[in-house]
């Protein structure tokens, strides 16, 4: 099945694969067949043990071959025609990730798997992620979330292939990255809409501590002890009635609709009763209540953007856009 040529401008290694691939596609070899072995390809082609081993190392990157303690390597995929493979971990699924994932894919080349995985915010998981899929991909795009100590974890993959999104800790700096500047981002964007905000006796945050940026928290707080403004930080929707004069600054969907349900069941609304301001954008939130008022980053610029530092290897850290949308809920 492998024969090295000599003499043909084309390398060892890359003879190989080219075997390999080759025989998948006339269907000498199938999903689950057993390839010939490092030592049989070397003694049969008086190669060195390293050159076999590249190229079997290069189709493992690309998921069309598997090894198997004990046993061999196997053919994984019969496609031939992923060259790279990425290694996406999400910590959960929501619609304005779904916007960051699709704008990535979309400006990915079509030789390019990506295989999406989601930690939910659970530090076990996330570790077990990240050990069982080491040495399987060409690059690694990390969103760690607030879990603590993730470098540890992070540690186990070649430095140069790993890229951070979204919130990065301190452990994970020397990482390139594109982000957001959490605390920066509330603070100046409730800033330009503080003569709106002003009108209102008092802000509630709604934070929850195990899923949301401390970023935020400390953005908000910064900003209404330097307005003077009264606040209060919730974690969750509280089953009182909500008051009169109150703005709600609300950082995902489900507060938000919990809140629109209490504001509805207690004959509220918005502007005139109640304000509300939610963090990230979506096309409900354009709709619903006649508009929602959001902070937001631009995800589909971070998927967008991310699939370019990869396709062009860039090593940097870029903060992401964001904006504010002035609506009708506040």
């Amino acid at each position: 099945m492998i024969e090295i040529k000599k003499k043909i401008g084309i390398p060892k290694y890359k003879q190989i694969i080219n075997a390999i691939e080759n025989a998948i596609e006339n269907g000498s070899l199938k999903k689950g067949d057993q390839v010939p072995s490092i030592n049989t390809i070397k003694n049969n082609n008086k190669l060195s043990r390293d050159t076999v081993l590249m190229a079997f190392n290069e189709l493992k990157h690309r998921g069309i071959i598997e090894s198997i303690v004990g046993k061999g390597y196997y053919v994984l995929s019969e496609d031939i025609n992923v060259h790279q493979k990425i290694f996406l971990l999400f910590d959960e699924l929501n619609s304005f990730k779904e916007d960051l994932y699709n704008s990535f894919l979309e400006n990915l080349n079509d030789t390019i798997q990506v295989d999406i995985f989601f930690h939910h915010f659970n530090k076990t998981i996330f570790k077990k992620l990240i050990k069982d899929n080491a040495g399987g991909y060409n690059y690694y795009v990390i969103m760690p979330a607030n879990l603590e100590n993730t470098g540890k974890s992070i540690q186990l993959l070649p430095d140069d292939k790993v890229y951070i999104l979204d919130q990065v800790p301190e452990d994970l700096m020397a990482y390139p990255s594109i982000y957001q500047n959490f605390e920066k981002v509330i603070y100046e964007n409730l800033n330009k809409a503080s003569e709106l905000i002003l009108k209102y006796h008092k802000i509630n945050l709604i934070f929850s501590e195990e899923k949301q940026p401390k970023g935020l928290l400390k953005g908000f707080i910064r900003f209404c002890e330097q307005n003077v403004i009264p606040f209060e930080i919730l974690s969750n929707v509280k089953e009182e009635p909500l008051t009169k004069g109150e703005l709600y600054v609300l950082l995902d969907d489900k507060s938000l609709l919990r809140i629109i349900k209490k504001m509805k069941s207690q004959n509220m609304t918005l502007v005139n009763d109640i304000g509300v301001i939610s963090y990230n954008d979506t096309l409900l939130k354009e709709i619903v209540e006649g508009g929602i008022t959001t902070i937001t980053t631009d995800f589909n610029e971070m998927g967008k953007r991310l699939a370019k530092m990869i396709l062009n290897k860039e090593q940097g850290k870029i903060e992401n856009l964001n904006k504010l949308i002035i609506r009708n809920s506040i």
